[in-house]
């Protein structure tokens, strides 16, 4: 499932949205919109990160789609498990591991 916000993120690889298009859809993609909910969680989660003394300015995006899982209770794929065990403790994460 992705939402607006992932299509975005992951969409700056592609040349044209037709591109971008032809790799995020048909039956490994559905797509969803944010639900209200989700944003309200959102933003009470970046203001907390801020309060904890968060110094990144770019990571409202991300507390989107955790709020979006949250919310909706899907599983997240994403390399940043601390903030979402941090800020989503409920979400089940997929975290891939990397050769780093």
């Amino acid at each position: 499932m992705i939402n607006s916000i992932i299509y975005a993120e992951v969409s700056v690889t592609y040349a044209t949205m037709e591109e971008a298009d032809a790799v995020f859809t048909g039956p490994a993609f559905g797509r969803s919109v944010v639900p209200w909910p989700a944003a309200f969680l959102a933003d009470r989660c970046h203001v907390e990160y801020r309060r904890r003394g968060g110094t990144r300015t770019s990571t409202l995006p991300g507390f989107f789609i955790g709020a979006h899982a949250a919310v909706l209770g899907m599983r997240l794929l994403t390399r940043d498990i601390t903030r979402y065990r941090t800020y989503f403790p409920a979400i089940e994460l997929i975290a891939p591991v990397t050769g780093r």
